[in-house]
């Protein structure tokens, strides 16, 4: 059976893939993130992932307010990227994983997820900056893709218990697929940030760090939270912390961080990153929600 090595949970900020395309990874204000990615590199190393499970959120590229799933899942022979207008290189197609997608999409529909399956899919930001900045080397990435879409972009959203039951049930399904792959989790976006209205340029540096240790200590932690309260203590865009729970979620057990960077500000987003690994033989299980 496939076996997953670890979960990678990252920030996707536009202004990031700018900086990489001007050359400004040493510039004062971005070192501290960049200085960051390093150690992750070093453990993908190790760790060797064939294919990367992604949960993102999608920012109008592939979905928009007139048509925009709760959960969708990429069942695409290979994954396209394109300008949104941030001034983003645009970078070559992410092969897919059909094998995988379509064993997670029957996976999900048995354990009665209505999730949305697109043999067509474009990526955006959110799935192109974090393989950019795990691999950053010229051509094509090194891994194949299975792109998982949870929306916290138009209400309703769904809840943190909804998506921590989302990323158990993706985690098994990976666990129960017959391959011999080596499978990394992924989780992009947040952390604390609100881009418009009265809050725009708020952040929660308290709540954020509480919130990347309980992945390590009570990963079902934020489920006690409604997306009301959610919003109320990270910002409109903070939801999407969402997809650090789902990843975390899809990792079986307990986890040890292997390394963790946290930087404020990125273009008025608290931007973090965490590496995370399975403890051989942990007690500690993922716990359920209450």
């Amino acid at each position: 059976m496939a076996k997953i090595v670890g979960a990678i949970t990252t920030s996707h900020v536009p202004a990031i893939g700018r900086a990489i395309a001007k050359n400004l990874q040493g510039e004062p204000y971005w070192k501290p993130f960049f200085d960051g990615y390093p150690p992750a590199r070093d453990w993908l190393a190790k760790a060797r992932p064939d294919v990367v499970v992604m949960f993102y959120n999608d920012h109008g590229l592939n979905f928009f307010l007139d048509k925009m799933p709760t959960f969708a899942v990429g069942a695409a022979p290979q994954y396209n990227n394109a300008d949104e207008g941030w001034g983003i290189p645009t970078l070559p197609p992410f092969n897919g994983n059909l094998d995988l997608s379509w064993h997670v999409i029957n996976e999900l529909v048995a354990k009665d997820f209505d999730i949305v399956t697109c043999q067509e899919m474009l990526v955006d930001h959110a799935v192109t900056l974090p393989l950019k900045l795990l691999w950053p080397g010229e051509g094509q990435c090194p891994v194949t893709l299975v792109p998982v879409c949870i929306n916290t972009v138009q209400y309703p959203l769904p809840s943190a218990r909804r998506c921590f039951a989302l990323g158990q049930a993706v985690g098994k399904a990976i666990e129960s697929w017959n391959s011999d792959a080596r499978v990394l989790v992924m989780g992009t976006g947040g952390l604390s940030h609100q881009l418009d209205g009265e809050r725009a340029g708020f952040i929660n540096k308290e709540f954020d760090q509480q919130f990347m240790r309980s992945l390590i200590d009570d990963p079902s932690w934020t489920t006690k939270y409604t997306t009301a309260e959610l919003v109320e203590k990270t910002g409109t865009q903070g939801i999407e912390l969402l997809m650090w729970l789902a990843a975390r979620a899809a990792v079986p057990g307990g986890v040890r961080q292997v390394h963790s960077n946290y930087h404020i500000p990125i273009s008025n987003t608290a931007a973090g990153l965490m590496v995370m690994e399975p403890t051989a033989g942990a007690a500690q299980r993922a716990a359920q929600p209450a």
